[in-house]
């Protein structure tokens, strides 16, 4: 037995291989989560909030989806420009995704609902609603919810309503500059 500084003894070999286990089991996990800003944070927070004052249960937070979301924030940011064809679920081609212009005729919804699993290995369709602030300002929870609530679409796919009905079971937030993204899946994140 080796005895450390701290006053307790410890056998190596006996600990050696559960050293090994967390570093190359759970270390990886740790360093590869998806973290959330504190904008992104207090968005999931007042979202869950608004869902519970309408008798909704809260949905669980997904490190895949999330990923989906922070990505496309940051590629709104970085590559979009407001255009009368191609709205805010459309994806550039500057990204390791298949590009998409998003038309108001749905015409490529596959496209963007596919994009969870061509980013992660999430097993369902991804659904997002997007908020974009003026260029001249960043996007922050409280402004991208109250727009999101105060438009009947967007406010349906939050609450659950009309088409999309069925229990959301995964939810990833991304916020990035001018632009804030919600992703909502009805597949549990495993």
């Amino acid at each position: 037995m080796k005895h450390l500084r701290f006053g307790f003894k410890m056998n190596i070999r006996k600990t050696l291989p559960f050293t090994f286990l967390f570093v190359a089991f759970f270390l990886p996990r740790l360093i590869n989560a998806q973290e959330l800003s504190g904008d992104e944070s207090a968005l999931y927070s007042l979202v869950m909030k608004y869902r519970k004052s309408k008798g909704l249960p809260a949905i669980p937070l997904s490190k895949s989806l999330t990923t989906v979301a922070q990505v496309h924030a940051r590629d709104l940011e970085e590559n979009y420009s407001p255009d009368p064809k191609c709205n805010l679920h459309s994806w550039s081609n500057n990204g390791n995704w298949i590009p998409v212009c998003y038309t108001k005729d749905h015409a490529k919804a596959e496209l963007m609902w596919s994009k969870p699993g061509e980013l992660t290995k999430y097993q369902g369709k991804g659904y997002e609603i997007a908020f974009a602030e003026d260029e001249a300002y960043l996007a922050n929870a409280e402004n991208a919810l109250e727009a999101w609530k105060s438009s009947k679409d967007h406010n349906a796919v939050i609450l659950n309503r009309g088409i999309w009905k069925k229990k959301w079971n995964a939810i990833g937030i991304g916020i990035n500059g001018s632009y804030a993204v919600i992703w909502f899946g009805n597949e549990p994140d495993k």
